[in-house]
Parts: structure tokens; sequence; C-alpha cells
């Protein structure tokens, strides 16, 4: 039986992937790195899944330090997880009690996630990239906690649930740029960052001032005089 068409199939699949991984230059690693940690701070969940299963089905060769993500163990994990968050992100104060709880959770993981992109032989550069996740982890998830607590002081639930369905789309896409477009990517993170800081400082003083409100409808009568 001749095997060789078989053998040569193969072949040619081995040396595609090989070609593929050749194509993380340094523009795509920073932008993978970047993606990673920024998306962790929104929906860590999602990022692993979805990134875990883009290597799984060989959309995209995922960097050796990425490559436990799409382990079927892992995957399933991390879908359940994703499927929790998607609901409990969807209902007032439920989300804000999530975000709390994950704090110390999605700024950790986008460190970790960034420095897998780089590898372990890179040195001081995964540090670098570790330290380039959890800031930006930490932005996105401030950002994040801090606009759904103050949409939480609303009485209507809609603002709630369409800015959880903003999320789930942004971070997809977010990801999408980053491993098929590099460069416009960075444009466009650098962009969304800007907005989400000066977004924190702005809805920070508002919620700072709702919740002073409620504590002092609250109060008794004597303590507001």
């Amino acid at each position: 039986m001749d095997l060789s068409p078989v053998t040569a199939a193969a072949s040619a699949v081995a040396s595609g992937v090989g070609q593929a991984t050749a194509t993380w230059d340094t523009s795509h690693l920073v932008a993978l790195a970047a993606a990673l940690g920024w998306a962790s701070g929104l929906r860590l969940y999602a990022v692993v899944f979805l990134t875990g299963l883009a290597g799984r089905l060989g959309w995209v060769p995922l960097p050796e330090g990425l490559q436990l993500l799409q382990q079927p163990l892992v995957l399933g994990v991390a879908g359940v997880l994703l499927v929790v968050e998607f609901l409990a992100d969807k209902i007032p104060w439920v989300d804000s009690a999530w975000d709390a709880v994950h704090t110390v959770i999605r700024i950790p993981a986008g460190a970790a996630l960034a420095a897998g992109v780089i590898g372990a032989d890179a040195g001081q550069w995964q540090l670098i990239a570790a330290l380039l996740g959890g800031t930006l982890a930490a932005t996105a998830h401030v950002a994040k906690a801090t606009t759904r607590a103050a949409v939480n002081t609303s009485p209507e639930p809609f603002s709630n649930i369409a800015l959880s369905l903003l999320g789930d789309a942004a971070v997809p896409a977010m990801l999408w740029l980053a491993w098929s477009h590099p460069g416009a990517f960075l444009i466009v993170l650098t962009l969304v960052v800007l907005v989400m800081a000066v977004m924190t400082v702005l809805l920070m003083r508002f919620a700072r001032r709702a919740f002073g409100r409620v504590r002092q409808m609250l109060s008794p009568p004597a303590a507001r005089a």
C-alpha cells in the first residue's frame, strides 16, 4: 500500500504549521500580549476559552507558553466559567459582586497570559510582558467595575445589559484584530485605554456622589440635620 500521498499531506500540514508559527514576529507578539492582558480585565474566561479554542482548531498557532490553553480540560473548565460569567454579568449588582471577587483573579491572570506569549526563555522580556499584561488588565477591570457600579445606581436594567453585551463583543473583536492586524490593534488599544482612563476618573466621581446621596437617604433624620 502506497502511503506516500498521506505522508506528503502530513508533511505539508506540518510545514504549514511551522510557517504559521514563524509569522509571530515582534509586532504580533506585542499585540497578542497586550490583547490577552487587556481582554482578561473584561472577560477572563472568554479570553482563555477563545484563545485555547483557536489553537485547538488550528486557527492560530499559539506560542509555546500558551499551548496549555488548548488542552480539553482547560477548555472545558473555561467554557463552563464563561457561561457563568456571561449570565452573572447581566444581573445588576451581581455583576459588581462578580467584579469585586475577580479583582484578585483577572489582573494576575492577565499578567500570566501576556508572559506566556513571550515564553520563559525570553528572560527580562517575559517580565516586561507580564507587567504590560497586568497593567492593561487592571486598567480594563477598573474601568469595567467602575462603569457597572455607576450604571447599577439606575433603576432600569437595560443599560447594564447593553454594556455587558458590548463587553461580550469587544473581547473576540480585539483578539481577532490583534491576531490579524497587530499594528491597527495597537492603535485602537491605545485609544481605548485613554478613553477608559478618562471614563474611570469621571465615573468614580459620579459614583461617590451617588453613594453619598444613598447614604444620606438611609441615615436617621437626626444625622441629616
